[in-house]
């Protein structure tokens, strides 16, 4: 899937740096069952109304691609930051799963915490992008290290605070977010 519908990953920044961020990503359908199946189990595992989940993204890191050190939070100082508060507000939780293993490098590294996770295949690393005071947290600042030799596939689940896609106010039927 992830293959099939791939693109070039962006940045919410109004000035993107093309070498920042060099994988690939798609949006998996929300409507596959296998999609479905996935997003479930995460929500279920991490105990968070699968409303609030922003749609489940797979990535792929082919040799020399990376994402350097960034955060998953969003900055209310951005120009992006009001139609994301808008649409679910601030991120709170990211779930990321490794789906193989390259043959070598595409760790996953949380520089300011000394920490890096090496791709494991089913290895699910969840972490708070939030403080104890519910503010952004610099400490989740993490780099998805450039891959060495091979190819590493990941889907990454992120979390917010309202439901996601639901503009403040808006109706929302039959328990599900009125997407806009």
């Amino acid at each position: 899937m992830i293959d099939a519908n791939r693109k070039p990953s962006r940045l919410l920044s109004e000035n993107p740096d093309a070498a920042f961020r060099t994988s690939e990503t798609c949006n998996l359908d929300r409507e596959n069952p296998l999609v479905r199946g996935i997003d479930a189990r995460i929500a279920r595992l991490l105990g968070i109304d699968p409303r609030l989940g922003e749609i489940l993204q797979g990535q792929r890191y082919g040799v020399g691609q990376q994402f350097k050190p960034h955060h998953d939070y969003l900055r209310p100082s951005e120009p992006y930051w009001g139609r994301q508060k808008e649409i679910g507000g601030q991120r709170t939780w990211t779930a990321m799963a490794f789906l193989n293993v390259p043959g070598r490098g595409g760790e996953t590294q949380f520089p300011r915490i000394e920490l890096t996770i090496p791709p494991r295949i089913g290895s699910l690393v969840v972490w708070n992008n939030l403080d104890e005071a519910g503010e952004p947290n610099p400490a989740t600042l993490h780099a998805g290290l450039p891959v060495a030799e091979g190819v590493k596939y990941i889907v990454t689940k992120w979390y917010r605070e309202r439901p996601w896609g639901v503009r403040r106010g808006a109706r929302q039927s039959q328990g599900r977010p009125e997407l806009r």
